[in-house]
């Protein structure tokens, strides 16, 4: 893929970067593999909003992902490249053998026409999905198992991928895209490759409206807030906010506070942290 600049006919196309979508083949989802679903907008079973700052957007439907890789030793011709609305990542539309189709992750540089499959035996070529103590040290991996048959939890973003750095007893040692080191279990799928859209990290929204569509609804600093609103609000124009650090609009601490439980079951798997050396 590229991305895509605009002279500034308008001051929000000024700033704009865009996808060009020279690699999307298909402009229609496949009907069977799409359904609805409800839009939470940040509220919880109660209707409280619990995550603020969501609400609105384009209408959409939600592609059904294959991230479990479930059909095993049965080659698949992938049929179309396609953009999904509920990711920065491309799909590929893949139609087995047997005549099923499925959605998966469209890896970088995969083709229409390639054939792809998930089997402990699989080549290692891109769009394959193998065991991890199958694959070579060094191998550029994504859509990763966490627990066996669970279906791929980890690198699933645009541009990521986690690399195989080592093969020890029942685990094998991944580096992820946040330099954390973790141990994942040898018998966990993965998927050769890294996900496809790289340049996803270089796009600009370019004006507020396009945020709007997104569902993203607007930030309000709490510094441009009233005391009551909030704790960094108040005071004779541009204040400080008057505290050692800054803080949630509730009083709890932000920007650099450890919210990871100390207790996780989950941190016996972490060999090196993301950020090791920053903090505490």
């Amino acid at each position: 893929m590229g991305v895509r600049t605009y002279r500034p006919y308008t001051p929000g196309r000024r700033q704009a970067v865009s996808s060009d979508f020279s690699e999307i083949t298909k402009s229609t989802p496949e009907k069977s593999l799409t359904k609805y679903i409800h839009r939470k907008k940040g509220r919880n079973n109660r209707g409280v909003i619990t995550s603020r700052h969501r609400g609105g957007g384009h209408k959409k439907l939600y592609r059904i992902i294959d991230f479990k890789r479930d059909k095993r030793d049965i080659k698949a011709e992938v049929l179309a490249i396609e953009y999904d609305p509920n990711r920065n990542a491309r799909i590929a539309l893949v139609q087995y053998e047997d005549g099923e189709k499925r959605y998966i992750l469209a890896p970088a540089g995969i083709q229409v026409g390639a054939t792809i499959i998930a089997s402990e035996t699989a080549p290692y070529e891109i769009g394959n999905a193998l065991p991890l103590e199958k694959i070579p040290l060094g191998t550029e991996v994504h859509n990763i198992e966490l627990t066996r048959g669970k279906g791929g939890q980890i690198v699933r973003a645009a541009g990521g991928f986690a690399q195989l750095m080592a093969k020890d007893g029942d685990y094998v040692t991944l580096r992820l895209p946040s330099k954390e080191v973790r141990m994942v279990r040898k018998e966990c799928y993965a998927t050769i490759g890294r996900v496809g859209n790289i340049e996803a990290r270089n796009l600009k929204l370019g004006k507020a409206g396009k945020s709007r569509h997104l569902g993203i609804r607007p930030h309000v600093r709490g510094s441009a807030m009233n005391p009551c609103d909030h704790p960094h609000g108040g005071g004779e124009g541009r204040a400080p906010i008057g505290r050692s650090g800054p803080v949630s609009p509730w009083g709890q601490p932000a920007l650099g506070k450890k919210t990871r439980k100390k207790k996780k079951l989950s941190n016996k798997y972490i060999v090196r942290r993301r950020n090791a050396g920053k903090g505490k």
